[in-house]
């Protein structure tokens, strides 16, 4: 759509929710919100319960802008009631969606398209774990952003902790084998990756109070890398995010080995809009404004079915 048809549109903007992201999405959601005001758009904020569909209705929402995190919002669940209601929204699709968030099923399909992946295995509630890698492992839940219920295990008797804490938020988890490697993540937008960008820590990796604390984490813009090894880092982002059906923008997860091996970690179809988020960091330094970026997330809003 173009600007001029936006503006007779109204705007809402999706934030809050129901996930264990609420706080980060309420943030990214009033930034948004700010930046469409500003720029003249008629948009309203919505925050997002159970019901959405009356609230959608009530103030005649004709595009919506989703600046939600984790389930219920970034695992195509609104994603799917937007389509039924016919009101055109920002991001990936239904089937998308469902897959970026899903650990487990966005696994099976980048392994099919080629990209590299650490070693794996999948524990389901009430089985027994049979240890498939040698320590240290990674224990994250499936389906869950942000690094929420993501913990190292250096040690066994670490083990049965990390995996009470993964369960706490899923009843299937992932335990992969520990890559050392940077931590580098690709912006996305219209398809095309624009730039990388390197993330230090300050503590042991980058964790939930690693992202959404100041001073928590170095970041690094562009990414330290090799001029060969940041292309590829670049194509490997480009080909994960088309490789589940991404539309428009994402960000694209590596970690990158000594070596130049690109490990392919996630893909998020719905990333952080904060000013500690990495999405809008990686667009500053290709000249795009936050402003922009808004501005561009929003005019490929579509119906996708």
């Amino acid at each position: 759509m173009t600007v001029e048809e936006l503006k007779t549109k109204k705007i809402a903007v999706l934030m809050g929710g129901l996930s264990a992201e609420r706080e980060v999405s309420l943030n990214s959601g009033k930034a948004v919100l700010a930046s469409l005001v500003k720029q003249g758009f008629q948009a309203v904020g919505i925050d997002v319960g159970r019901d959405l569909p009356q609230r959608l209705a009530e103030e005649k929402v004709d595009v919506a802008f989703i600046a939600l995190h984790g389930r219920f919002g970034e695992d195509g669940s609104v994603q799917g009631l937007l389509e039924l209601m016919g009101i055109p929204y920002t991001g990936s699709g239904v089937l998308a969606s469902a897959l970026a968030i899903d650990k487990i099923a966005s696994k099976v399909i980048f392994a099919s398209a080629g990209l590299k992946l650490a070693p794996y295995q999948v524990l389901r509630r009430g089985e027994e774990l049979k240890l498939a890698n040698p320590l240290p492992v990674v224990v994250k839940p499936s389906r869950e952003g942000s690094s929420v219920g993501v913990g190292i295990v250096r040690d066994t008797s670490r083990m049965q902790a990390a995996l009470d804490e993964a369960f706490r938020y899923d009843s299937e988890i992932l335990i992969e084998g520990f890559i050392d490697g940077r931590e580098v993540q690709v912006g996305i937008l219209d398809g095309k990756a624009f730039g990388a960008i390197e993330i230090i820590p300050k503590g042991e990796f980058y964790d939930y109070e690693a992202k959404y604390t100041d001073g928590g984490a170095q970041h690094i813009l562009p990414a330290r890398l090799p001029e060969a090894v940041y292309a590829e880092v670049l194509r490997q982002g480009e080909k994960a995010h088309a490789a589940l059906g991404c539309d428009c923008y994402s960000r694209v997860d590596f970690l990158v080995t000594e070596t130049g091996d690109c490990y392919l970690l996630e893909v998020n179809t719905l990333p952080g809009m904060t000013d500690l988020s990495l999405l809008p960091e990686i667009a500053g330094g290709a000249g795009i404004s936050f402003g922009e970026l808004v501005l561009r997330i929003l005019q490929a809003a579509s119906l996708k079915i």
